[in-house]
């Protein structure tokens, strides 16, 4: 992915050298051990192989096809108002995104208020003062609280690293996603880049977010694993290793996982059953759908349910276990 010094320009992250492998980790479904799934066949023109359930493969998307995939605000008016339509896809403006970020995080640190920034006429002045924390918080608190982004779509509320109107790039000291603010947080107060690469683990692992389409999958983790990359260079004037980018794009593609938001299922999993009729006279065979499709009870569900890494156990759970366990605040 490479990126203009003005806007916005999607390219595959093949390019800025990041490797094969890594791409092919970004690509990955922990819940099924293959692919995430296109889940929508808006490119089904180009062929069979682009179709809703068939898995997205890497040489789909370079090459000659790296331009494939887009960001929305690159994409034609029409696309974007039939992905409206489909899926309710509409992307919040980054000043929006700003302004509830900073109301999770003044519930978080209490007063003085807005911490980070200071909001203006749809859109922000960053604040550069080191961030102080309350006596009964520490900073490391701060990077380990768990966020998670529904329906995340390129993630705009997890990094801003574009304005998601206008395409343009927001430079690393100014920008205003969860992840972004952690990260800050981690470089005013870590010197040493050993150091730096350990809680930037622990940012990305308290850090999640799911979405139904498998480009905006794609999209979501290649932003939130490149935001990290450029925080570091920010931090310390050099690249990070390619061992770390690695570690930390396993990290994002359990944390950045595929999901139909409403079931908990890999999308489009769920499936008829067998309904048998017996009768005096005869048995009838019949299909009947899936028990949770039919009921609306989201435990019933006969679909793949996702899963994602609890860090704190290193044990795989399904989200959907965890919903009792969600916050009001939205924390985990």
């Amino acid at each position: 992915m490479t990126m203009g010094s003005k806007a916005l320009k999607q390219k595959s992250i093949l390019i800025n050298g990041i490797s094969s492998e890594i791409l092919n980790v970004l690509l990955k479904d922990n819940t099924t051990g293959s692919n995430i799934i296109w889940a929508t066949n808006d490119y089904i023109s180009i062929g069979n192989e682009y179709s809703f359930n068939n898995p997205i493969y890497d040489n789909q998307i370079t090459g000659a096809n790296d331009n494939i995939i887009k960001p929305r605000v690159e994409k034609d008016r029409e696309s974007q108002t039939q992905r409206s339509k489909d899926k309710a896809e509409v992307f919040t403006p980054s000043w929006v995104c700003n302004a509830q970020n900073n109301l999770i995080d003044n519930a978080w640190f209490g007063l003085p208020r807005n911490r980070f920034n200071t909001e203006r006429n749809n859109s922000w002045e960053t604040n550069y003062y080191k961030i102080t924390f309350p006596q009964n918080k520490c900073w490391q608190d701060y990077v380990t609280t768990k966020r998670l982004e529904i329906s995340c779509g390129e993630a705009p509320y997890l990094t801003s690293r574009y304005d998601t109107v206008t395409g343009k790039m927001i430079p690393v000291k100014k920008r205003i996603g969860i992840l972004d603010r952690k990260l800050r947080i981690i470089s005013e107060n870590v010197d040493s880049t050993e150091n730096w690469k350990k809680w930037a683990k622990y940012a990305l692992q308290s850090t999640y977010g799911y979405e139904w389409q498998g480009d905006n999958v794609l999209l979501a983790r290649e932003n939130v694993l490149l935001t990290t990359i450029e925080h570091f260079n920010d931090k310390f004037n050099e690249q990070l290793d390619q061992d770390t980018i690695l570690l930390f794009a396993n990290i994002i593609s359990w944390n950045i996982w595929q999901m139909d938001g409403i079931k908990y299922v890999i999308p489009n999993t769920c499936h008829e059953v067998d309904n048998i009729q017996i009768s005096l006279f005869e048995t009838e065979e019949a299909k009947d759908i899936c028990p949770g499709c039919k009921t609306g009870d989201y435990l019933k569900h006969n679909g793949i349910y996702a899963t994602i890494m609890d860090w704190d156990e290193n044990n795989v759970v399904r989200f959907v276990d965890l919903l009792e366990g969600v916050e009001q605040d939205g924390t985990i």
